[in-house]
C-alpha cells in the first residue's frame, strides 16, 4: 500500500462524510431541530464523554457492551464514549432540570460511538437526533412522538415513508399467565420471532390460539387494529393493548396520511421500551431511518418516571435524500469588488475568490469547476461562446 493509502486507510466503520453528503447532513439536522424547537422541545448539548457509572444508568445498562471504555487521566475513573444520547438526555432531566414542569421537552445531536456495527447499520460513528417526552405517561405522548419524527423527515425529504408499532411488553404480559419456565419463555419469544405460528402453538398449549391471532394481527394498520379489537387478552395484557390502540388512534389523527403498520409481536430492537415502540422505514432504503418508544427514566431520588423519545440516524436518512441541488458558483478574479461578491452571495450564489492574477479568468472558472465568472461588474456563464 502506498503512503498515501495507508494516510487514507480509516478504522472498520469509520467513513469521511465528503461533500456534497457532509453539507447535506448538517442542512436535514438544523432542519430538523428548528422543527423540534417549534414545537416546544428545548436543545440540550450533553458531553461526548462521561464516567461509566452514569453513562450506564437505568436504560444505559443495555448499551455498556458497545461502549469504548477509557481512564480518566485526571480522576483515575473509568469514562466511556456515549454509544447513545438518550441517556445522557435523561441524565440532564434527572438533574439539571429536575425542576422544570413536566412533561420536559427535550431534543439533541451529535455523533455517537459504538464498539462495532451491525449487519443493517456497519457504521460505528453515527450522527443522531433526537427529541425526548420526559413526565407524561399519556398515550397522547407516544403518539405526539411519532407524529413529531415522521413530520421531521418528511420535512427533510424523506418521501415513502412508512411507521412500524410494535408493543413489546404485550406478549410477555400474555406469558406471565401460562406458567412457563425461562427456557420456554425463551423459545416461544423466538418462535414469536421467526413468525412460526407450528411452534408459538406449540410451545404455548392452550393460548397457542391467542398468539396465533396476535401473529396474524400483524400487518397494514387497518387490519391490524379490527384485528386487535377482536382479541380476548388476559387481564394483565388488556391495558397495554388498549394503549397500543389508543395510540395508533391518535396518529393516524395527527398524520392521517402516515403509511402505518402494526406488529403486537415484535420486540427485537425494543428490549429496554416499556411499552409502545416503533421504528421508521423508507420504501426502498436500507436500514432504520430511526426508532423509539416508551421507557422508563431515572428520576431525582433514584426513581423512576415516564418517558418517551425518538432517535434518527443521519447515515440511513441520507440514503433516503434526494440529490441535493448544487447552487450555482462564481469566479471572482484577483481585485474583484467586495461589494458586488456579497451581493452575488446574498442571491444564493456561491463564490470562490481568486488571489493572483491568472492568464484567462474563464479558463480558470472553468478549472474550478464554476458555472460563472465575474468580469469587471458582469456576470458571465463559463460555457457561453
Amino acid at each position: 500500500m502506498t503512503e498515501k493509502g495507508e494516510k487514507a486507510l480509516l478504522p472498520a466503520g469509520m467513513v469521511d462524510l465528503l461533500p456534497p453528503e457532509a453539507a447535506q447532513e448538517s442542512a436535514a439536522i438544523s432542519r430538523i431541530l428548528d422543527l423540534f424547537s417549534a414545537c416546544g422541545y428545548q436543545r440540550v448539548k450533553p458531553p461526548m464523554l462521561e464516567f461509566e457509572e452514569t453513562l450506564f444508568d437505568g436504560a444505559g445498562a443495555a448499551l455498556s457492551q458497545q461502549t469504548f471504555r477509557l481512564m480518566d487521566p485526571l480522576s483515575q475513573r473509568m469514562m466511556g464514549l456515549r454509544a447513545d444520547m438518550t441517556t445522557q438526555v435523561v441524565r440532564i432531566a434527572a438533574t439539571r432540570l429536575s425542576g422544570e414542569p413536566r412533561p420536559l421537552r427535550l431534543c439533541y445531536a451529535g455523533q455517537v460511538l459504538r464498539v462495532k456495527g451491525n449487519q443493517l447499520r456497519n457504521d460505528r460513528q453515527i450522527a443522531q437526533v433526537g427529541a425526548e417526552l420526559i413526565g407524561s405517561e399519556s398515550s397522547g405522548a407516544d403518539a405526539e412522538i411519532i407524529a413529531l419524527a415522521a413530520s421531521a423527515l418528511e420535512k427533510v425529504g424523506v418521501t415513502r415513508l412508512s411507521v412500524d408499532i410494535a408493543l413489546p411488553t404485550l406478549v410477555p404480559a400474555i406469558a406471565r399467565t401460562l406458567g412457563l419456565s425461562p427456557s420456554e419463555s425463551a423459545d416461544l419469544r423466538e418462535a414469536l420471532d421467526r413468525k412460526d405460528a407450528a411452534a408459538v402453538k406449540a410451545i404455548s398449549k392452550e393460548h397457542g390460539k391467542l398468539l396465533s391471532a396476535l401473529l396474524r394481527a400483524a400487518g397494514p394498520v387497518e387490519r391490524a387494529v379490527a384485528a386487535l379489537s377482536r382479541l380476548t387478552v388476559p387481564e394483565d395484557a388488556q391495558e397495554e393493548l388498549e394503549r397500543l390502540l389508543a395510540v395508533v388512534e391518535r396518529l393516524r389523527e395527527l398524520k392521517p396520511d402516515l403509511r402505518i403498520t402494526v406488529d403486537p409481536t415484535e420486540h427485537r430492537g425494543f428490549e429496554y421500551q416499556t411499552g409502545v415502540s416503533f421504528a421508521f422505514f423508507a420504501r426502498g432504503v436500507r436500514g432504520e431511518l430511526g426508532r423509539g418508544g416508551r421507557y422508563a427514566a431515572r428520576a431525582a431520588g433514584g426513581c423512576f418516571e415516564p418517558a418517551t423519545g425518538v432517535t434518527l440516524y443521519m447515515d440511513s436518512l441520507l440514503r433516503a435524500l434526494p440529490e441535493p441541488d448544487a447552487p450555482s458558483r462564481v469566479y471572482l478574479p484577483a481585485g474583484h469588488d467586495p461589494k458586488i461578491a456579497a451581493a452575488l452571495r446574498e442571491k444564493g450564489f456561491v463564490t470562490l475568490a481568486g488571489h493572483d492574477p491568472v492568464g484567462e479568468d474563464r479558463k480558470e472558472a472553468r478549472r474550478m469547476a464554476c458555472d460563472y465568472w465575474l468580469s469587471g461588474e458582469t456576470l458571465r456563464k463559463v460555457e457561453e461562446n
